[in-house]
């Protein structure tokens, strides 16, 4: 099975038909159905139940994954086990307020034998505290989202803090999840606009090392699918790197060179991620 890449993912409500549907005919990497900040407590039951029909239609043709609701709540269990019933349709479950490798493991054994992976949002500050050990919880964990609104609300911090003022923590995110070998996504924007801010503002983390972001508005799609994609340049660079390095090994040599630079395995690893975020020929 190919390796989902989540350049863009576009979340949309489960309860709105509407919307749901237009994010699902969108070209975004990944459409995330929201069964948590998105629905009212009333519409818990039907919108996981719109979902389960959504994934059923369209989740063979693309990847769909569905945000349940957090432990703590009435709902979570029930979330969990419409998503183990999707079998192969369903992409992963995203645990939101992810907290605890407890929490992790509980999901895991709720989904029991289905396929579905997990991903996780760390919006709290225990979440952040405790990522290294979150991350390493389950061999099911595929990716780690930074949710910010959350998390800034309960720092106190405002919302017009410049994103410098983010670096220590999507630092702390990434060395972890790279350390466990699992991907790292950014958070939406919190606008809507495909403007300057957005493009700043996910630049920044794409070159801190994210593999991509979540967007909230179809909008931000082609933005996101852009900047976390690499430039001609980058790939082509990729290439001769990993070409240079192999015919060193064939001739035996113990150090390559290219264009001046001494190539060794580090250097292999960085061209080897640029490569594998290419669209296949």
């Amino acid at each position: 099975m190919a390796v989902l890449r989540r350049r863009a993912v576009l979340v949309a409500p489960a309860s709105d038909d509407r919307k749901a549907r237009k994010a699902l005919a969108s070209g975004a990497d990944e459409v995330v159905l929201d069964l948590e900040d998105a629905v009212t407590p009333e519409n818990k039951d039907s919108a996981r139940d719109a979902a389960s029909a959504l994934v059923a239609e369209f989740g063979a043709d693309r990847a769909v994954s569905i945000r349940i609701n957090a432990f703590g709540t009435p709902w979570v269990e029930a979330d969990l086990a419409a998503c183990a019933a999707m079998g192969t349709a369903l992409a992963s479950a995203v645990l939101p307020k992810a907290e605890s490798s407890g929490q992790l493991t509980e999901a895991d054994r709720l989904l029991g034998d289905a396929p579905a992976r997990l991903q996780i949002l760390v919006e709290t500050p225990i979440g952040i505290r405790d990522i290294a050990a979150i991350c390493t919880s389950t061999d099911r964990l595929d990716t780690v989202i930074i949710g910010y609104a959350d998390l800034g609300a309960t720092l106190g911090r405002s919302s017009s803090a410049p994103r410098s003022t983010w670096h220590s923590i999507q630092d702390t995110v990434l060395l972890a999840a790279r350390a466990a070998g699992v991907g790292v996504v950014d958070g939406p924007h919190l606008t809507i606009a495909d403007d300057d801010g957005f493009w700043e503002a996910k630049t920044w983390v794409r070159d801190l090392g994210f593999d991509g972001t979540w967007v909230i508005h179809p909008a931000q799609i082609d933005s996101a699918k852009t900047i976390f994609t690499p430039d001609p340049d980058s790939v082509e660079d990729a290439r001769r790197v990993l070409t240079a390095l192999e015919e060193a090994a064939r001739r035996g040599d113990g150090a390559a060179k290219l264009d001046g630079r001494m190539l060794d395995e580090a250097l292999a690893v960085s061209a080897r991620r640029v490569l594998s975020k290419v669209d296949p020929a």
